[in-house]
């Protein structure tokens, strides 16, 4: 009997063991708050046709930000003043709560009467979506487009140390870069004129005063420059002037000049 009481004692302690072993979930599925249909956005111009707009998320449950592709705004409600006249699709990417959307609100541009900077219509001209290329200027007196200069400083840009591009120029230097707002901020590359483009985005800081090529390469990249940023010395309709602080190839500054197409 004594042996009976043992054994009942062990098989219940068994299964109390394996039953602790095998943990209770109550699974919980995400789902969402609203349709992506019925997400409703809404972009107002401060004046008809005007430069400077109010963007709207008016759905609540949503959480996201704007993106009006010179920038993005953490927010649902944002006021941006657009650099440049055109049609452009302003967008809100965000969460509906079980998946993620993208969901756009078009807005056209015909005057720009809230102050800009103009290196933005220089670099893009006119027709921002359109977009502007440009080309090494070798017809620059003394044959300087691309040059070695003092580094760590943009005032010593046009000092010239030597003359690169008057004997051994980049493999890219008949090649040539375009710049656009078609959706977002466009960048292609051209190593020659006829070749296929590597395409990549550019940042604009007119604050800084810098031009930053991203995931691909500027036009004359073999003077270096790992992290793509280059200081602005000029940037006008028919001209730009880039300087390269300190080139990881030859420690050096370095200097190049542009021209439209």
């Amino acid at each position: 009997m004594k042996n009976s009481k043992v054994l009942y004692l062990l098989l219940a302690s068994f299964m109390l063991l394996f039953s602790a072993c095998d943990p209770i979930v109550e699974e919980d599925h995400l789902g969402n708050n609203v349709k992506v249909e019925d997400v409703e956005l809404k972009a107002t111009q401060t004046t008809t046709g005007g430069n400077k707009i109010v963007l709207e998320l008016l759905t609540p449950g949503i959480s996201g930000h704007w993106d009006y592709m010179i920038g993005k705004a953490l927010t649902n409600r944002y006021t941006v003043t657009f650099p440049v006249k055109g049609t452009f699709n302003f967008k809100y990417k965000g969460t509906l709560g079980a998946e993620f959307f993208e969901k756009t609100v078009p807005v056209t541009i015909n005057v720009l009467d809230h102050p800009v900077a103009p290196e933005w219509t220089a670099l893009l001209g006119t027709n921002a979506a359109a977009g502007k290329t440009w080309v090494f200027d070798k017809s620059t007196p003394g044959n300087l487009w691309w040059f070695m200069s003092p580094g760590g400083n943009p005032d010593g840009a046009m000092t010239v140390w030597w003359n690169a591009g008057d004997c051994c120029g980049p493999s890219d230097s008949n090649g040539k870069m375009h710049f656009d707002l078609n959706g977002a901020t466009n960048y292609n590359h051209y190593e020659s004129n006829t070749a296929a483009p590597t395409k990549g985005g550019f940042v604009l800081d007119v604050t800084n005063k810098t031009l930053t090529i991203v995931d691909a390469k500027m036009l004359g990249s073999a003077a270096g420059n790992k992290n793509g940023v280059y200081s602005i010395v000029s940037l006008t309709n028919d001209k730009m002037v880039l300087y390269l602080s300190n080139s990881e190839t030859y420690n050096t500054g370095w200097t190049f000049i542009f021209k439209p197409e």
